[in-house]
């Protein structure tokens, strides 16, 4: 199976994902990397108002914001899962941040980098049946409520 379904939340096995920032990441190439937010992320935050990123040519420490992201009850940062270059931004955010609700693995990403160090940064996520894992402790630990998907979202099934 591609992904498997954590408390209604999507975990596609594919992706690296850094669990406390509820961010993920689709490696590219030997250093390329799109980034986007968990379904759990988009879950927490609710339906996404405005999504303004960092522009092309920003350079991030990993924990950094690349991003942030506004609802009806949050507003924060997106932050960096690797430290790099920001290559590449997803441009249709600014006219409807809620494609990160409707498709956070997908037409929803929000930016791709230039890792500095991918390798590394890596090895300190996790991926496969231990992200499922992870988000299963996460989940728990933090007491989140069942993810419920917004009308138009993917179903990954």
């Amino acid at each position: 199976m591609a992904h498997e379904k954590v408390n209604g939340c999507v975990i596609l096995k594919n992706l690296h994902y850094n669990v406390e920032n509820n961010t993920w990441v689709r490696v590219i190439d030997d250093s390329t990397v799109v980034i986007g937010m968990t379904d759990i992320a988009q879950n927490l935050a609710g339906p996404l108002l405005h999504a303004k990123t960092k522009k092309v040519g920003t350079v991030r420490k990993q924990g950094k914001p690349i991003a942030t992201v506004e609802s009806g009850k949050y507003v924060g940062p997106v932050k960096a899962p690797v430290a790099g270059e920001i290559t590449k931004i997803n441009d249709a955010l600014s006219g409807d941040a809620g494609m990160i609700n409707r498709s956070p693995y997908n037409s929803g990403w929000i930016v791709e980098m230039k890792a500095d160090n991918l390798a590394d940064e890596l090895s300190n996520m996790v991926s496969g049946d231990d992200a499922v894992a992870a988000y299963k402790e996460k989940i728990e630990r933090d007491n989140i409520q069942a993810c419920e998907q917004i009308e138009g979202a993917d179903t990954y099934d």
